[in-house]
């Protein structure tokens, strides 16, 4: 199986869904992980550090598209919509997407996909502890206050 990771697409979004340092535990469940050129950059991980953890650097994002078989993105289609419609034509029957997708505005925008054909992994309400139920933003700026200091 393949994952992988674009670039987010969103305007002003820093975040990366993947970090290098979890290459080698999805490599050892037995994933193949490719990577846009510069997906990480923006969130501090230079396409070197993917490549130093076993990742495969590829060049565009029809590419990591068309070879992926779980797609990990922090912003999908409903959470972004700049760009979410043009990932449409990209996304293949059988994907696994894995990312924010806000499902009640997804379903505005671009109405329900094809039943059976794609799978969404969102992760708007991921359970916390030990806070169940806190909304998944909440939790990672939590982490992100504490990681500042």
């Amino acid at each position: 199986m393949i994952a992988g990771v674009p670039q987010e697409t969103f305007p002003g979004e820093r975040r990366v869904a993947l970090i290098p340092g979890a290459v080698p535990s999805l490599a050892k469940a037995g994933f193949t992980v490719i990577v846009q050129s510069g997906a990480g950059a923006e969130a501090g991980f230079p396409d070197a550090a993917y490549l130093q953890k076993g990742a495969e650097i590829v060049s565009s994002r029809a590419e990591v598209f068309e070879r992926s078989d779980v797609l990990l993105q922090v912003r999908l289609l409903g959470a972004n919509a700049a760009a979410g419609r043009a990932d449409l034509g990209l996304m293949r029957p059988g994907q696994v997407l894995i990312g924010f997708a806000n499902r009640w505005r997804s379903r505005k925008r671009f109405g329900r996909l094809p039943e059976g054909r794609y799978r969404f992994l969102h992760g708007t309400h991921a359970a916390h502890y030990p806070r169940p139920g806190m909304d998944a933003l909440s939790s990672m700026a939590t982490v992100a206050v504490i990681r500042r200091y």
